[in-house]
């Protein structure tokens, strides 16, 4: 039952930042509500079994890439912070959360290397929590979300080719979008 609380009141948390995105289908925070939404069911899925066995070679790796997932938010985070020039109304674009109103094109530092650090950031929770708990509704919902994370970078890289034309489309070419020159 109290999964069930947490899953709603979460999932109202969720709305209430998604709200305007919502209202835009084909945005990326449209497919990134989704995501966070299959992200939470799988938490509160797998919240049980979250120190069970923390030992098993599951536990070790869903610790790995939950530690991991800090690493790329942290690093994006900042560096749209200080090197994006986030403005505080962004004309055609008012789904936008604070921290992604940059008005100039970020890539140096961790942009160096992936388009979206803060989705990659994403997926390896998403795999670290699947990891708590090996099975198939688990798997499905990891898929599920991957997809929707894809589906968000997409709709996020065809908004930032809108916003910053042909620079953004030469910064595609350089750079990876989640995984450093790999994909």
């Amino acid at each position: 039952m109290y999964q069930w609380i947490i899953f709603i009141v979460v999932s109202l948390i969720i709305t209430a930042v998604s709200w305007k995105s919502l209202r835009q289908p084909g945005s990326h925070g449209f497919y990134r509500f989704f995501a966070w939404e299959t992200i939470l069911a799988l938490f509160v899925m797998n919240m049980n079994v979250w120190f069970y066995k923390p030992f098993a070679w599951n536990q070790i790796i869903s610790w790995i890439l939950l530690v991991m997932s800090f690493i790329p938010l942290v690093f994006g985070v900042q560096s749209l912070r200080t090197r994006g020039k986030p403005a505080e109304q962004r004309e055609g674009e008012p789904s936008l959360l604070a921290f992604e109103k940059t008005t100039a094109l970020v890539t140096s530092g961790i942009y160096h290397y992936i388009r979206h650090p803060l989705y990659s950031s994403l997926f390896l929770l998403t795999w670290g929590i699947f990891f708590k708990s090996l099975s198939l509704p688990a798997i499905i919902l990891a898929v599920v979300a991957t997809l929707f994370l894809v589906a968000t970078a997409r709709a996020d890289e065809a908004e930032c080719t809108r916003f910053f034309g042909p620079q953004y489309q030469e910064y595609m070419k350089t750079t990876r979008m989640f995984v450093p020159y790999i994909f």
